[in-house]
């Protein structure tokens, strides 16, 4: 395989965009990552996006993209598993180009939520658990991640206020953040005290419903250094499924597909997750985090929420979460997620994350987690500053 790299970035702001569309959107940011990388061609497009037929009526992604981004005949297209569909582009464009299929891709992600009415957004959502046996019945995310939280609580005594931890230090990261939906910070009695949407989650612990996309340029290395321009290298690609249905799963307190995603990308890699400086993961909602933290193994089982309330995953912390203020306050465009994680790793690893959100310890090895549904599929990515 030839050695990969990520050589530009671009990203829309995340929000509720009522001026641009879904085709508006990700033009934007596939334009502002090859004008950041240098690139003068692409030789092929693969897209994120979870549904972009039910949120606003639109498929075949592929032909509209390359029609709207003006490039003549470009192979392209859209890739889907739910929330990690950017993963998965991303991991598309790895293959293209390490296999020499390629030699410049792009990978974006977008999605447009907000045209919809919040039921509808609801119902867009709910594709991505088990239609038969949990929709049917009313289970929705939130109430899905709640049944994760309660059982987390029973079994390993995770409380309340690490809940709060996880949001407050997210807001607290993403208000820093020039393209984040919820720029602000949040204190801890805030978000215990905020509105209850499915017990023990209250509306502060969840992401929201967002507009937005992100894109990022992958060549080989090679090409990389020859563009002169600040570069990453893709170390490793890991991808796993799980038991859709949270009621088939032996135990709902961790995420097995994040641990085999993990392996997968770690071994190739060549690395263990103690050699990692900081993580971009899946937080979309405070719970996700404490679980998918301990099922990458930064944490032992049961102790993400303590790690997260003694200010381990902080900017200045052991190891730091989602420095760009992951999910909860940068937003949740379902379909841009992924690649916005890869953006952010871009920026942080090349020394260009904006203001006090840049990490100070000089970090050399990343990793970007990003799942669909409940945990029924991960991706998982290992980068390194070139």
């Amino acid at each position: 395989m030839r050695e990969v790299a990520v050589v530009g970035a671009g990203m829309t702001a995340f929000g509720e965009i009522w001026d641009k569309s879904l085709r508006d959107l990700f033009v934007e940011a596939a334009l502002a990552a090859i004008d950041n990388s240098g690139v003068d061609k692409v030789d092929y497009m693969t897209i994120g996006c979870m549904s972009g037929g039910l949120f606003v009526g639109q498929e075949h992604l592929g032909s509209l993209m390359a029609d709207y981004l003006g490039i003549k005949n470009l192979p392209a297209a859209r890739v889907e598993t739910a929330c990690a569909s950017g993963g998965l582009a991303l991991r598309h464009a790895f293959a293209e180009v390490a296999s020499g299929m390629s030699d410049i891709v792009i990978a974006g992600g977008v999605e447009k939520m907000t045209d919809i009415s919040g039921d509808g957004a609801t119902f867009a959502l709910a594709t991505a658990a088990d239609q038969e046996y949990e929709v049917y019945h009313g289970a929705t995310f939130p109430g899905l991640y709640a049944l994760m939280a309660v059982a987390h609580m029973e079994k390993y005594g995770t409380t309340r206020e690490m809940l709060s931890a996880v949001s407050v230090k997210n807001h607290n990261n993403g208000s820093m953040n020039p393209f984040a939906q919820y720029p602000f910070k949040v204190t801890a009695d805030q978000v215990a005290s905020s509105v209850m949407v499915a017990d023990p989650l209250r509306i502060l612990d969840c992401s929201p419903i967002t507009d937005g996309a992100a894109a990022v340029v992958v060549t080989t290395v090679e090409i990389a250094k020859k563009l002169g321009k600040p570069y990453i290298k893709v170390l490793g690609s890991g991808h796993a499924t799980d038991k859709i249905a949270l009621h088939s799963r032996h135990d709902i307190t961790t995420l097995q597909a994040t641990e085999v995603a993990a392996k997968k990308a770690l071994e190739m890699a060549g690395k263990k997750i103690k050699d990692i400086d900081f993580a971009e993961v899946h937080d979309c909602f405070t719970i996700a985090e404490i679980v998918v933290s301990e099922s990458l193994g930064i944490f032992e089982k049961g102790k993400g929420g303590e790690a997260a309330l003694k200010g381990e995953t902080a900017l200045d912390g052991s190891f730091p979460i989602n420095p760009s203020g992951g999910l909860k306050s940068k937003g949740h465009p379902v379909g841009a997620t992924g690649i916005a994680q890869i953006v952010e790793i871009y920026k942080q690893l090349t020394g260009q994350a904006e203001g006090d959100r840049q990490l100070k310890n000089s970090p050399k090895l990343a990793l970007a987690q990003n799942m669909g549904g409940s945990g029924g599929s991960t991706l998982v990515h290992i980068m390194e500053v070139a």
